[in-house]
């Protein structure tokens, strides 16, 4: 989403629901941490980092993005937030992001697999990333089996949003991966360590603890 049209439609859509879900849970894996280095792969307006620090005053987290448009409306958003000093906006690709090796307890990300075709690039990233015992949480839109089925969805959960994000929310469905694809994905990374698992009709999880 470099595209600033695509990326203020993204930033203006009701998220709130299951950003604060996606929180929730990542802390829930994480337990009572109340000190950490993270990093948000694909931060896009930073709406996770921001509920995720404010819960946790002590994190500080790493928010990278790729689009420059994305990147100015986190910096916004965390300006207004006042976490400038805890959230750190870096423009990067998720598959190589120059961000130290070994230096975040906590990886995490929110629909960033579907917009990614190298993925094995990513995964080696995501490990070098992560030190030795840290939580990873990504959650993405699972592929449906059928392009109706597609649609189907974006009637039902994008109704209300405008007609370019229900366009892009189909295109990222169908780009999608499947849990079973992330599975062979993980094995080839060997980051076996990580399981899979359906959180709802649309949404699967990868999740764990890194050896």
């Amino acid at each position: 989403m470099d595209i600033p049209a695509e990326a203020e439609a993204y930033a203006k859509a009701d998220f709130a629901g299951v950003n604060q879900a996606f929180a929730d849970r990542l802390l829930e894996l994480v337990g009572p941490l109340e000190e950490a280095a993270a990093v948000d792969l694909g931060t896009g307006p930073a709406d996770i980092p921001i509920r995720v620090v404010q819960a946790r005053p002590l994190w500080h987290v790493a928010a990278v993005d790729a689009s420059r448009a994305m990147l100015e409306l986190a910096r916004q958003a965390v300006e207004e937030a006042r976490l400038s000093d805890r959230i750190e906006l870096v423009l990067a690709d998720a598959k190589s992001t120059s961000l130290p090796t070994g230096a975040f307890d906590v990886v995490f990300s929110n629909s960033i697999l579907h917009h990614i075709n190298e993925v094995e690039q990513f995964w080696t990233e995501l490990r070098r990333l992560a030190r030795a015992g840290a939580v990873v949480l990504l959650r993405d839109l699972a592929r449906p089996a059928r392009p109706e089925a597609a649609r189907q969805i974006v009637n039902e959960y994008a109704a209300q949003e405008s007609g370019l994000l229900q366009e892009e929310f189909y295109r990222s469905l169908l780009a999608s991966y499947t849990p079973d694809e992330i599975r062979a994905q993980l094995d080839l990374a060997g980051l076996t360590a990580l399981k899979v698992a359906m959180v709802s009709d649309r949404h699967f999880d990868v999740f764990g603890r890194l050896p």
